[in-house]
């Protein structure tokens, strides 16, 4: 039995990388946001040299993708609400779901999402929350209330806020009580408005995307970061004076997928990746590497006991209950980018 395993190894190695040879993927992805021992053991099974090039946010990455990303890269990593816009701007490519046979470890909530509901573009990677990240030797109380940030009264430490026009204009909606994916010009502008006034406060360092405002929490420049709770679960693990909250008036929950851009050079060696992840055991390495929750239920068992008793990567469904997802808007997102325009350019 274990040299009919082994045959059937090495033949499948050998098929792989017969496959694969001499080939490249190129992925574009969001930084700390892959295993670089799962992309080696990717190369040495199928013998595809692998690629990474980062990003720190989602209109970073339309942005490289429209300046000819679109046919340069294999496999792209957007969040949800940037799913539709990929797809109706004719950016992505459908997916070959023959080829992805371990699509069946999806947990049946990640698949057919509202976003792509047959599952014909995107496979969902990891998902989320959006909350604030602290120092705890700074603030001895869990801040319960994004009024540490909104309200100058409370706002006495120094403060990031996210550069990400929707993720923190919902929380700016969420604060005021509005819903996050508003299509009312009012309440649009008056969460504008919350912003704009944030930035007037003497505390406020700035907006930065991605990890940048974790690490900035971490280093001790600043007190307080909007941030992604798989990097606040990661300063936690480096730090015991990190701390990571989801403040009483919600926020937004996440999910994001594996797509392929629409002139991929590469889009087999993007089948076969996509479908890799999905193992059971490989999704399991992501999520263990990178603490974001996994999308696979077959990777549950696998994942750290640890990690999966840590509310900020698995919140409680309380406090899911209390988010929501961020949807596309279509025509009326062009609301949401007059306003964030005017609150970063004044």
């Amino acid at each position: 039995m274990k040299t009919s395993k082994c045959w059937m190894l090495g033949l499948t190695l050998i098929s792989g990388m017969a496959f694969g040879a001499g080939k490249e993927l190129r992925i574009y992805n969001w930084s700390e946001y892959m295993d670089p021992q799962i992309l080696k053991d990717f190369e040495k099974k199928t013998g595809i040299k692998v690629r990474q090039d980062l990003f720190e946010s989602n209109e970073e990455m339309v942005a490289k993708l429209q300046a000819g990303g679109v046919s340069q890269y294999d496999i792209i990593v957007p969040s949800n609400f940037i799913v539709p816009t990929l797809i109706n701007l004719k950016l992505v490519q459908p997916l070959d779901l023959k080829k992805i046979p371990n699509l069946k470890n999806l947990d049946p909530k990640f698949k057919k999402l509202p976003f792509d509901p047959n599952n014909k573009y995107s496979v969902a990677y990891q998902w989320g929350t959006i909350g604030l990240v602290y120092n705890k030797d700074v603030i001895k109380k869990p801040p319960t209330s994004w009024a540490v940030i909104f309200d100058p009264k409370q706002a006495n430490k120094k403060f990031v806020m996210f550069d990400s026009i929707r993720e923190m204009m919902a929380i700016a909606l969420g604060y005021l009580g509005h819903d996050i994916n508003t299509v009312d010009p009012n309440q649009v502008k008056a969460a504008g408005k919350l912003l704009f006034d944030t930035k007037k406060n003497s505390n406020f360092q700035g907006f930065d995307a991605g990890v940048v405002g974790k690490n900035k929490v971490l280093a001790g420049t600043v007190t307080m970061a909007v941030a992604y709770n798989g990097d606040a679960a990661r300063a936690m693990s480096e730090s015991p004076k990190i701390g990571y909250v989801l403040p009483k008036e919600g926020g937004s929950i996440w999910v994001d997928s594996l797509m392929v851009p629409a002139k991929a050079p590469n889009k087999d060696a993007a089948m076969q990746f996509i479908n890799y992840i999905l193992d059971a055991k490989v999704g399991a390495q992501l999520s263990n590497f990178i603490q974001y929750a996994t999308p696979n239920k077959a990777s549950l068992p696998y994942i750290n006991a640890k990690d999966r008793k840590n509310p900020a990567i698995y919140p409680t469904e309380a406090e899911i209950k209390n988010l929501k997802y961020i949807v596309d808007l279509g025509k009326n997102n062009r609301l949401y980018d007059e306003v964030w325009t005017e609150v970063k350019s004044r």
